[in-house]
């Protein structure tokens, strides 16, 4: 491990505010949060598009607007397709500095839009896709979606019947793509959340930035444990927070000791009726997930070591 690469040097967070009070999302909301920190980088030459999700309804009833920037609302699957179409009318018309962001839900990203997201990744369309994961259809009554962990309630999997499939590995799959750019960041670094967007702001083509984003009233989570939830899912590597570049080097972001799951697990009440069986099964597959992750970064370094640029 010593060899790996870890990023060290991040920036802080700009001090004007852009997005506007009076936004309508639950207390606690991490998707809220996670969007404030990243209207503070992107700035004000920024075009929003949003598919149906919990951020729809969250900017507020036309024409109020919580964003303070442009912001289209379209169908649930065409995010990635519509960003793609408005990067190439602004290059048409020859305007240049404008940051084309497509914000959506882990349905929107990883089920519904799922095929465009993948077209528009293989067309390497120059724009910041960004997928707030709260693991589940929040905005429509915490439906499962295919971000859903193992184990975990949803009001389509109920009671015993948690769901049985594990999570998809939506930045292994962008990875599988070559995209220039992919990274995962979560509410509870915001100095991490910050340095990823800018450095997707200074790639040209196609970057995705996945932010595990809380949500108490789906997770079942106290409101004022959402930075804490959010952080312990990165200290029990149940989200590992790294960055590929080209689909082929990792850079690991924050690598702290190992808490255990259950630390993470117990904050939740979507687990309340897991085994103490189920909860290990948990631990094993993501110390799994973990090896696989750190076999990436191995492979990743030996290459660096051997083409250096």
């Amino acid at each position: 491990m010593e060899t790996l690469t870890y990023l060290k040097n991040f920036t802080e967070v700009a001090e004007e505010e852009i997005m506007k009070p009076g936004h309508v999302a639950c207390p606690g909301c991490g998707a809220a949060l996670a969007m404030r920190l990243a209207l503070k980088t992107l700035g004000r030459n920024t075009i929003l598009i949003f598919p149906a999700c919990c951020w729809a309804v969250i900017d507020g009833p036309f024409p109020y607007s919580a964003c303070n920037v442009p912001v289209f609302q379209v169908a649930f699957e065409t995010a990635a397709i519509t960003a793609g179409a408005i990067r190439a009318g602004l290059n048409a018309t020859g305007k240049k500095g404008i940051n084309v962001v497509a914000w959506a839900g882990d349905g929107g990203t990883m089920d519904i839009g799922f095929g465009q997201l993948s077209a528009a990744a293989e067309r390497n369309d120059d724009i910041i896709y960004v997928c707030y994961d709260n693991e589940a259809y929040m905005n429509t009554g915490i439906q499962r979606s295919s971000a859903t962990p193992w184990g975990a309630w949803t009001t389509t999997t109920p009671g015993k019947d948690f769901k049985k499939e594990k999570k998809k590995n939506l930045l292994e799959i962008m990875a599988a793509h070559r995209v220039p750019y992919a990274a995962s960041t979560t509410i509870a670094y915001p100095d991490d959340l910050v340095h990823k967007f800018r450095k997707a702001m200074s790639i040209e083509g196609f970057r995705i930035i996945h932010i595990f984003s809380p949500c108490p009233p789906g997770h079942k989570a106290l409101e004022k444990d959402s930075i804490l939830e959010a952080r312990y899912a990165v200290e029990s590597r149940v989200f590992p927070l790294y960055e590929v570049e080209a689909g082929t080097h990792y850079t690991l972001s924050k690598n702290p000791p190992q808490r255990p799951v259950n630390d993470y697990l117990s904050l939740q009440g979507r687990f309340r009726h897991l085994t103490e069986e189920q909860r290990d099964y948990i631990q094993k597959n993501v110390n799994a997930e973990w090896a696989r992750l750190m076999h990436h970064m191995r492979v990743s370094e030996a290459i660096t070591n051997e083409h250096p640029a």
